[in-house]
């Protein structure tokens, strides 16, 4: 058995990861319920709203130190500019894919996620894979192969969300600040241009919020927790686990919006959804099998930086 030191992190990370993974995989819902507010307006109001938001935070945890000193640090600061950068872009990506109707696309998206970390976890940080997570990988990358196919074109869509947020993931990861500080710093970089946004919208008399009632306007304030609390999860996560387990939790996101596009919101679902689906899952339960061996017996991966 490894020592309770070394499983506690492990415990928590892992809590982490599942507790964002599932908050993200109801997101559909709420984003369906803003229906006819552009993207980028929808982006804005998350971004201001978590400001505030996490500012209460911030003030109630007290923690303006590593807020400071994230801002001091020019390789820290740096960081975060890049990983504020690629969250934003994921942002649009996914609301435009919601308003499109396209919540099955972005599932496959986050499905082929975890496949970037795993890659991104082998060429930056020099992870290894053993074998059964091998296996798992290539289980995985043929059921993502094989929906990829079936969509019949470039999934922009899909690969703009896995290539964002995989690389969210990496820079989050080794920006040595805390999640909460962390996010703060990142949604303060972005707050006064999407602060500026809205107001230019409100003077031109064209923002939703609060006017746009019938289409979900005054949802929009809840943008700002139902963003801070996921990411900060998310961030507490990847600073405890490897960059490949993190991969395949995050399969637990695409499964829910995957079976909210199909039973819940119509969109098609055929015999190769069916095979893409048992071929990821599979290949989960293979990883998971490894990790709990790994866990029990923490001497199979001595190879490995962390489980």
């Amino acid at each position: 058995m490894s020592s309770p030191a070394r499983q506690e992190p492990l415990r928590q990370g892992l809590t982490y990861g599942f507790l964002a993974y599932l908050v993200w995989g109801f997101f559909p819902v709420y984003f369906k319920a803003l229906h006819g507010i552009p993207p980028l307006e929808v982006v804005a109001h998350r971004i201001v709203w978590s400001v505030l938001f996490l500012l209460v935070l911030v003030a109630a945890t007290g923690c303006w130190g590593e807020v400071r000193t994230a801002f001091a640090s020019r390789r820290v600061l740096l960081t975060l500019i890049g990983s504020t950068t690629l969250i934003t872009i994921n942002w649009l990506v996914f609301i435009y894919a919601v308003e499109q109707g396209q919540v099955l696309q972005s599932s496959l998206g986050y499905f082929i996620t975890p496949l970037v970390n795993v890659l991104l976890g082998m060429i930056f940080l020099r992870e290894r894979l053993r074998p059964l997570q091998m296996i798992s990988l290539l289980l995985a990358v043929t059921g993502v192969g094989l929906l990829t196919a079936r969509v019949g074109a470039v999934p922009w869509i899909s690969l703009g969300l896995a290539a964002s947020f995989g690389l969210y993931g990496l820079l989050r990861k080794t920006a040595h600040v805390e999640s909460l500080a962390g996010l703060l710093v990142e949604t303060i970089l972005t707050g006064p241009l999407a602060l500026a946004y809205l107001i230019w919208l409100g003077t031109h008399g064209q923002g939703a919020f609060p006017a746009a009632v019938d289409q979900g306007a005054l949802w929009l304030p809840l943008a700002g927790v139902l963003t801070a609390t996921p990411l900060l999860l998310f961030a507490a996560a990847a600073r405890r686990l490897r960059l490949a387990t993190i991969g395949f939790l995050q399969y637990l996101t695409p499964s829910l919006q995957f079976a909210l596009a199909v039973f819940a919101y119509g969109e098609q679902f055929t015999p190769t959804h069916m095979v893409t689906f048992i071929l990821i899952w599979s290949g989960l339960a293979l990883y998971t099998a490894d990790a709990v061996r790994t866990f029990r017996n923490p001497a199979a991966s001595r190879d490995a930086e962390r489980t």
